[in-house]
């Protein structure tokens, strides 16, 4: 952590805000909380769901999810589950019993509360590329993550609109060790964005430190931080058939502390999980079920999401994909049981692609219109995800943030309001047969905002595009990202809470961080 002014300046990000990087400006949509009004695609009938969703609750009631924390067997031993060493079997009455303890819908309020997020119904929050430990640009190329890529990243994720969470690290800093990490990342994440964070469940450690840090820097007490979500965490099932124990432990004193917790088994098809689809989807779903009862039984109530991160592999080379018909599919599949169980959805927009090419984009945008597909109400890894989540991307996250404009403005009812001046039948009339329609009212009063207006994609045709130097996507992506670093404003901070949170990283440094391996 380095020395910081007493207060930050205001935010990048702002409606309206104009960057501009050689020709290309950015005019952004405004900050929102999207809507999704689509009926969701339900591959599944209704004898389809229940047959899913009875073999996930036979997979819980005779073979069991391996618990491998003390702790979390204790209480479902206490909970009646059956308990054969770390092995726990649960039925389906308990199950069910505990899943509708949890809130269908919930918010997240950060230290800035105009930033305050809604977890479930139709809404849909994108939050940015979390955890590759690697980065690539078109300057440097392929490398290891390191501390000033990770906050060009949180700078990203603050400006753009788009993005409504800073989740996990966008790129881990190895050049920081593990035992401090959590902590100057924390820092720069709560002070170079003003929105929603994310804990690791790494350890006791780990997780209370983030909790207090975003306690201090919304300046709250303890009461006032367990009164409602502040911030929210995101655990892994150890596919097949285990939840391990620092994610367990992180996701009880979450629970306990009243703050969410998305549970994502991490089920890949013909290697972790079944080579069918639904055999896929029911493991996840048991996977998934079975951590919400647990927190559910310690914590009654406390906001939970269940997330899916099903897709397949290459049988030839037992690569992961992603964003192919399967994992689309599955994505829509586990909407389904999902809205079933009546908890809010997270989803992934992710791809397999090694740089920002055109396979990266088709596989991420068929990613992201399967979340839309199966209302997701959280999409991780939303924009800058690369080589299935080795790598982050800075002209990724910039391409990515065009689709995910474009998907919010799709959502736009407006634009199929049926009002006489929309239906346009004066207009049709006066133009007639042959016209057309360029330079009539209707058009000059409606043109500026008619259409969704990109800041990444040229719609210039060939020779006008070759004329201005025949720029590709990601040389133009490129050329954005460099200009909102350079032109980037933190958001603003009280002065009080930031001196605080700066003493605390102190002392908790001096004390040595959470331990480590190594």
């Amino acid at each position: 952590m380095t020395d910081e002014p007493a207060r930050r300046k205001r935010a990048g990000g702002r409606a309206g805000m104009k960057v501009r990087a050689g020709s290309a400006v950015i005019d952004q949509m405004p900050w929102r909380i999207p809507v999704n009004p689509d009926a969701p695609v339900e591959p599944l009938d209704a004898d389809g769901v229940q047959r899913v969703h009875k073999t996930a609750m036979r997979i819980l009631r005779d073979i069991g999810i391996e618990f491998l924390n003390p702790e979390a067997v204790e209480h479902l031993k206490k909970a009646g589950c059956t308990v054969n060493g770390t092995n726990v079997r649960m039925d389906e009455d308990f199950v069910m019993e505990m899943v509708a303890r949890a809130p269908e819908s919930f918010t997240i309020t950060p230290r800035n509360p105009q930033r305050e997020l809604i977890m479930g119904g139709k809404h849909m929050l994108f939050v940015n590329v979390s955890s590759p430990p690697n980065a690539w640009d078109m300057e440097r190329g392929k490398r290891s993550g390191d501390f000033e890529t990770f906050k060009e990243f949180m700078k990203l994720t603050q400006y753009f609109n788009c993005i409504h969470v800073a989740g996990g690290y966008p790129v881990e800093p190895v050049d920081i060790h593990a035992s401090v990490r959590h902590l100057d990342c924390l820092y720069e994440k709560l002070t170079l964005t003003d929105k929603v964070v994310h804990a690791y469940s790494l350890g006791a450690e780990r997780v209370e430190d983030v909790m207090e840090m975003v306690r201090i820097a919304g300046g709250l007490t303890e009461e006032e931080f367990q009164a409602k979500p502040r911030m929210y965490t995101n655990i892994n099932s150890v596919s097949p058939l285990k939840h391990d124990y620092p994610m367990l432990d992180g996701a009880m004193r979450m629970a306990k502390r009243g703050q969410p917790v998305v549970v994502t088994p991490f089920t890949l098809a013909g290697a972790m999980a079944p080579v069918t689809m639904s055999g896929a989807v029911a493991l996840s779903i048991a996977e998934a079920l079975a951590a919400v009862a647990l927190l559910q039984y310690i914590a009654p109530g406390c906001p939970v999401a269940i997330g899916t991160f099903t897709s397949n592999v290459d049988m030839k080379s037992g690569a992961p994909a992603f964003g192919t018909p399967e994992y689309m599919r599955a994505t829509q599949m586990t909407g389904q049981l999902v809205r079933f169980y009546g908890v809010p959805l997270r989803s992934s927009g992710v791809c397999a692609a090694n740089v920002p090419d055109g396979q990266a984009m088709w596989e991420t945008s068929n990613s992201l219109w399967a979340a839309v597909q199966s209302r997701t109400n959280m999409v991780y890894h939303a924009a800058g995800w690369l080589e299935g989540g080795l790598i982050a991307s800075p002209e990724k996250f910039i391409m990515d943030c065009e689709v995910l404009q474009m998907i919010q403005r799709y959502f736009e009812e407006v634009t199929f309001a049926t009002r006489d001046e929309d239906l346009a039948f004066d207009a049709i009339r006066e133009v007639g047969a042959g016209g057309h329609y360029f330079g009539i009212q209707h058009t000059q009063d409606r043109y500026q905002h008619a259409f969704y207006a990109p800041f990444v994609s040229d719609w210039r045709n060939y020779e006008a595009w070759a004329a201005d130097g025949s720029v590709w996507t990601v040389e133009r992506a490129h050329r954005i990202y460099k200009q909102i670093l350079a032109e980037f404003e933190a958001p603003e901070m009280n002065g009080d809470h930031l001196e605080e949170l700066q003493r605390f990283v102190a002392r908790r440094k001096e004390e040595g961080g959470a331990p480590t391996d190594f």
